[in-house]
């Protein structure tokens, strides 16, 4: 019987799950166009600095601007030719970033560097190659791997989860790396069992797909590492939900899967760190799935760097009138400020919806019903942080743990009423945080101004 989590919705099933579209397309290298630019912030964390200057000719693969702090990670260049700017570009999020602006030769000269006898490194050595290669969580987060990999003293991790579950509607990108690549995907698990130093490591997916459940079982070739079928649900594939399903272990509020002693690894994540150690290639293009309202829905091997607009092109333009695009799939994913947005580490799918998916419904009244709270994934009340944010009562909101959402968009999908609950609550966390965030300001400035006033012998002692 597949394994599962309390809550949880199944999006799209009144038409179908939208992975039809793309899941029997191949994944096909799209070839980057004349100019690339490649954002310096393309994880979680401090953005890098940028060791490249205008005029510089670079290799694809080279290092173009280095990690900053412990939970940052260094950017390389995509293809090769020479740098004609660092500037800011619009970014996903709707804010500016920091870009490196290289132009493209077309001759894809390469500096990939194999770690030499990995077999023989250390577990720090280990997890320096795997920073050094830049790779991220690719399910979205880009949460720096080697982070994962670094837990403090006192966290005993004996499980690590490969998370092929990959739940949002549309998206086919790692099915597909798991159908034409479970041997390379699971050099990935191996090398991040070393890493970690774990004796298991499972791997969870979708019963949804069931040639992907097979190969990689087939390309399995020893006890130590397990494929569990897990249900078909919305949002399987969020980290503490996938934890819950297999193992019955339960995350802390606030806390993080080191916690519960895990290790949570997305499956085209694995697939990068086995091309860092046996290719040389550090995290420098993604497969993409294009899909939705496009002539030809593909799944795309896409250059960090390389336009929406490029992308949409490539796989046809438009078949209908678009009313929304969007970066990711369709329940978490981020709507486009602009196609001139470039692909990086967490963009996992370029999803153009028309008047088909994007069916605007009149909001009602709330009849307390009840249904966020069945379906919220985190056990959350729904609609009293999102009544508490429209009243701005943050304080309430906090009380009742809305920073514990983890904005799946399971109790607006699910609301009868149609309220924008999810977008409320997301309201009430960033106003949450920006009070910490000041609070710890107005600390930081206290603390400042005590030291100043300590006299010699107390500043001695």
């Amino acid at each position: 019987m597949s394994l599962t989590f309390a809550g949880g919705i199944h999006p799209l099933h009144h038409l179908y799950e939208g992975k039809k579209l793309t899941e029997k397309c191949a994944i096909e290298e799209m070839p980057a166009g004349h100019i690339v630019k490649i954002p310096l912030s393309q994880h979680i964390g401090a953005p890098a600095k940028p060791i490249v200057k205008t005029g510089d000719r670079v290799l694809m693969g080279q290092k173009i601007a280095e990690a900053q702090g412990f939970v940052s990670v260094p950017v390389h260049a995509s293809v090769s030719g020479v740098v004609t700017a660092i500037t800011e570009i619009p970014g996903i999020s709707g804010h500016p970033v920091q870009a490196v602006v290289i132009e493209n030769d077309g001759k894809d000269e390469a500096e990939f560097t194999v770690p030499e006898n990995f077999e023989e490194l250390s577990r720090e050595q280990l997890v320096e190659c795997i920073r050094d290669a830049g790779n991220v969580g690719m399910g979205g987060a880009t949460f720096p791997t080697h982070v994962k990999l670094s837990p403090p003293e006192g966290k005993n991790i004996n499980l690590l989860i490969l998370n092929g579950a990959e739940c949002e509607p549309f998206l086919t990108a790692d099915y597909r790396l798991m159908v034409e690549c479970p041997k390379r995907v699971l050099a990935g698990v191996k090398i991040l069992m070393r890493t970690t130093g774990v004796k298991k490591a499972i791997i969870g997916i979708e019963d949804n797909k069931p040639e992907a459940i097979e190969k990689m079982a087939a390309a399995v070739d020893t006890h130590a590492i397990r494929v569990v079928p897990v249900q078909t649900k919305y949002p399987q594939g969020s980290e503490k939900q996938l934890i819950n399903a297999i193992t019955g272990r339960v995350v802390p509020a606030g806390g993080l899967p080191m916690d519960a002693g895990v290790v949570v690894v997305n499956i085209a994540s694995a697939k990068a760190i086995a091309d860092a150690f046996y290719v040389g290639e550090p995290l420098i293009r993604r497969v993409v799935t294009v899909s939705g309202a496009v002539k030809e829905p593909k799944n795309l091997l896409v250059r960090f760097g390389v336009s929406a607009q490029e992308v949409l092109d490539y796989a046809g333009g438009f078949s209908s009138e678009p009313l929304k695009i969007i970066s990711g799939g369709p329940m978490m994913g981020l709507p486009l400020p602009t196609l001139d947005c470039v692909v990086t580490k967490g963009f996992s799918g370029l999803l153009v919806l028309d008047k088909e998916y994007t069916k605007k419904q009149k909001e009602t009244n709330c009849i307390r019903c009840g249904k966020c709270a069945e379906v919220c994934p985190m056990g959350l009340m729904p609609m009293m942080i999102s009544a508490s944010a429209l009243h701005e009562d943050f304080d309430r909101a906090e009380a009742n743990h809305a920073m514990d959402c983890m904005s799946c968009g399971c109790c607006s999908y699910i609301c009868p009423a149609k309220k924008p609950i999810a977008q409320n609550i997301k309201f009430a966390k960033d106003m949450i945080a920006a009070k910490r965030m000041k609070e710890r300001a107005k600390q930081a400035a206290e603390e400042a101004e005590r030291k100043q006033e300590e006299t010699p012998e107390e500043k001695a002692e």
